[in-house]
């Protein structure tokens, strides 16, 4: 931040942690943060890392966000605020976008939720300050990337569609072991989500819903084999925005080979029904540990004609491992995710957007070399 914001980060778990240390670590001007949690010791907790973790002087003030009132210590805090940073679960995110609304607040969210999404876009499409969706690794970060190297191989190769666009990502652990060959770096109820809502992609030039865990392939890249399958959420707006420009779009996430074999068993066993969310993450948080030590993999390709019918390819491949932010170590699925937050809200507060911002509408060479996401994901030329 080249100027001084006071900015809001609702939540106090782990993304949010990592955003308010990127921000208080990073900015240019230090920001006055303030973390609203429904648990105040939480939050509590989550202030006093983030003032430990910095080496510069950060003011960071906790307070109560409960699920539903609306308090008076928090009209004091949103009337003083300039953007909120959206790190609750998803089902919160529309009323959170309503208060920013309210308060005339930017806004930035994480949610891969379609439904609350479409929510937001309806309630924030007249509204007088910015909001930036879906901005941290999947969706996010790896749909400006994709978009990027749709735009790039256009004008390159002087065509308006191309074959394919791939996105994927997965958060990893280093090892894996049998019988599920997984581990949790993130929220299992976000794991068990996107195993089972539909994925929106791109199929034969229209946007298309597939089930998910429907199609899955290999993958090798650095000599490691991959498997990779639809999954719900990641793909963004893509899908509205580049119908008619390419023939096949979809996100799939990676895995190390075996566990969506383990998954399809257990959603044998359990049949459809109503509770097979539920159910689903019962038995994965049962079976499966969680797992500090975690690397992010990251992979996006465009394949097309170019203007003399050669079949051409471009790829980017990324692999992102836990780095030291301040005084603190952030684990990747941390950094890369809180990164592209920060870095949306240093474009909406350090530019006049109004209204509803989506993935495909943001300019992506400045984004993707911003001075947030650079530490992280590396420079792109």
């Amino acid at each position: 931040m080249k100027s001084h914001f006071n900015i809001i980060i609702a939540g106090a778990g782990g993304i949010a942690e990592a955003a308010g240390l990127i921000l208080a670590e990073w900015s240019e001007v230090t920001p006055s943060l303030f973390i609203g949690n429904r648990t105040l010791a939480k939050a509590q907790s989550v202030a006093q890392w983030i003032e430990e973790g910095t080496t510069k002087h950060c003011s960071v003030e906790p307070f109560l966000l409960p699920e539903q009132e609306l308090t008076e210590e928090m009209k004091i805090i949103f009337d003083e605020a300039d953007i909120i940073l959206d790190c609750l679960p998803g089902s919160q995110a529309p009323r959170i976008a309503k208060l920013a609304q309210e308060f005339h607040l930017h806004y930035a969210n994480l949610t891969e939720c379609v439904a609350e999404t479409d929510e937001i876009i309806a309630l924030a499409k007249d509204a007088t300050t910015g909001f930036i969706l879906q901005t941290g690794i999947a969706p996010g970060y790896i749909d400006v990337l994709a978009n990027a190297l749709f735009q790039q191989f256009c004008i390159d190769f002087k065509v308006n569609t191309v074959d394919k666009l791939e996105l994927k990502v997965g958060a990893l652990t280093k090892n894996a072991v049998a019988p599920h060959y997984y581990g949790f770096t993130w929220s299992p109820i976000g794991v068990a989500t996107e195993y089972l809502k539909k994925a929106i992609t791109i199929r034969d030039f229209n946007k298309t819903e597939l089930p998910a865990l429907s199609e899955r392939t290999s993958i090798v890249i650095d000599g490691i084999t991959y498997e990779a399958d639809l999954t719900s959420g990641g793909a963004a707006d893509l899908p509205d925005a580049l119908a008619g420009k390419v023939r096949n779009l979809d996100y799939k996430t990676f895995r190390f080979p075996g566990h969506y074999d383990w998954i399809q068993q257990q959603l044998m066993t359990i049949g459809n029904s109503e509770n097979t969310l539920k159910e689903l993450q019962q038995i994965m948080e049962k079976e499966i540990p969680l797992i500090e030590n975690d690397q992010i993999i990251l992979y996006a390709a465009v394949e097309g004609k170019d203007q003399e019918g050669i079949l051409r390819r471009r790829e980017i491949s990324k692999c992102i491992l836990p780095q030291k932010v301040g005084n603190h170590q952030l684990r990747a699925i941390q950094a890369t995710t809180a990164t592209p937050l920060v870095q949306s809200a240093q474009l909406l507060l350090e530019n006049n957007f109004k209204g509803v911002i989506l993935q495909s509408q943001i300019e992506t060479e400045s984004f993707l070399n911003g001075n947030f996401i650079v530490p992280v994901y590396g420079k792109i030329k």
